[in-house]
């Protein structure tokens, strides 16, 4: 087993004067190059921090936290910019962030925790727990005698099983991509709204068309929300609770959670103002009514990367286990094969709740096989490579700049790698 990454140990590996120099400034002779950290070449690293300051001076971004940590040891812990940019609030490494999709493998894990227990398999009908769900039906576009769309209600070939919400090959959509009715219908259906309850929720989506039969087509929706009921269902408490007792406070992740504590809310980071008002994300002020298991959650760089360090470590981090090596290994390894339709990406299949790189060389950045990563809307991503014993968390709020970061920050930690 590696070893994990302590809080404690962080001024112990931390270059942070050496981590603050620009990238010209680093230009030293051999005899005088910072040192590697686990081999990672530190100038390099401040190369990629270098990156990141001219991106906030240059207003692509209002500040960042990036965090790189291999074999147990952190080798770059930075914070820039600011935090709060129409306050003129300088970022710090303890600010909070909107995680949104980063939720997902939290939930998921959830889920497998259970799993193991017993309590649910794989391929349980996800109606055994939530029977508002049974009776499903398939929405088919037609048209009608005057030549109009409409949709054609068709009976499932299966019920969605457990394995499809974790997969997202369940049929249920998010309603973003593309005009077709059963977005349209999704998007109506108003699933977003933080102030429904569970049952209001799960009534909404037990009325939509599915996109896809299940276990047809990986389809990015609102699965992990399902989800999350259902674990709330099995455990007969809210989700929040569930993952205080089993994943947060286990493995300290004290700032996760659905909302910021309002003795917390001045680390709370914002976006770019956009105009008179910033760009609108999630109210995190307060508890939601709805706790929303596939894009609910506030974490800090700090928090996900001891969740990461858990999975990293077969399931485990300082004496706390969540999960078997087995599960996480199974939970990380290529489930879409090659007949179904539908990828998260070039070179990315997917797992239990992880997008999993299966081409070395197709996605247009480095990586390793095996590798698997996820990302949140405002522009937060992570990922963990066994491979190279590599976790590497970049947290910010700029949603628009997310696709641009997802390329960039690879490139430049895999350029650091030296040994």
């Amino acid at each position: 087993m590696h070893r994990v990454f302590r809080p404690a140990i962080l001024a112990a590996v931390l270059f942070s004067a050496a981590l603050g120099l620009a990238p010209a400034v680093v230009a030293q002779s051999d005899a005088q190059r910072l040192p590697t950290i686990a081999g990672l070449s530190q100038d390099r690293l401040a190369r990629l921090a270098g990156v990141l300051r001219t991106d906030v001076a240059e207003g692509r971004i209002p500040g960042a936290v990036i965090l790189v940590a291999r074999d147990g040891q952190v080798a770059l812990f930075e914070a820039m910019g600011y935090r709060d940019r129409a306050r003129e609030a300088p970022m710090t490494k303890d600010a909070i962030f909107r995680i949104y999709s980063m939720t997902k493998p939290i939930v998921s894990v959830a889920a497998m925790m259970l799993v193991e227990e017993g309590k649910m398999q794989l391929w349980d009908s996800v109606s055994l727990y939530l029977p508002e769900l049974k009776g499903m039906k398939v929405g088919v576009e037609k048209t009608d005698a005057d030549g109009r769309p409409v949709l054609d209600m068709l009976p499932v070939h299966r019920e969605i099983a457990v394995r499809d919400l974790l997969l997202h090959t369940a049929g249920l959509t998010y309603g973003f991509y593309g005009r077709s009715l059963v977005n349209e219908a999704y998007r109506v259906a108003n699933l977003w709204d933080t102030n429904q309850t569970s049952a209001e929720f799960l009534a909404k989506v037990a009325k939509l068309p599915l996109a896809n039969h299940p276990g047809t087509s990986w389809d990015y929706g609102q699965a992990t929300d399902v989800l999350g009921m259902l674990i709330e269902r099995i455990e007969g408490k809210p989700l929040d609770m569930v993952l205080e007792e089993r994943i947060f406070r286990p493995l300290g992740m004290k700032d996760t959670g659905f909302y910021v504590p309002e003795s917390q809310l001045p680390r709370l980071a914002e976006p770019l103002p956009q105009g008179p008002t910033p760009l609108g994300l999630l109210n995190v002020s307060r508890k939601p009514v709805y706790l929303a298991g596939g894009h609910g959650l506030v974490s800090t760089a700090e928090d996900y990367l001891k969740f990461m360090s858990m999975l990293l470590n077969g399931g485990a981090l300082d004496g706390a286990r969540l999960l078997g090596k087995g599960t996480v290994d199974y939970m990380t390894s290529e489930h879409l094969g090659p007949t179904l339709r539908g990828r998260p990406g070039p070179g990315y299949g997917f797992g239990l709740g992880f997008g999993v790189r299966f081409d070395a060389g197709f996605p247009a950045y480095p990586g390793s096989v095996g590798d698997y990563q996820w990302a949140g809307y405002a522009g937060t991503l992570f990922w963990v490579d066994p491979r190279e014993r590599l976790v590497v968390v970049l947290m910010m709020q700029a949603p628009t700049q997310l696709s641009r970061y997802s390329a960039l920050i690879r490139t430049l930690v895999y350029a650091a790698l030296v040994k």
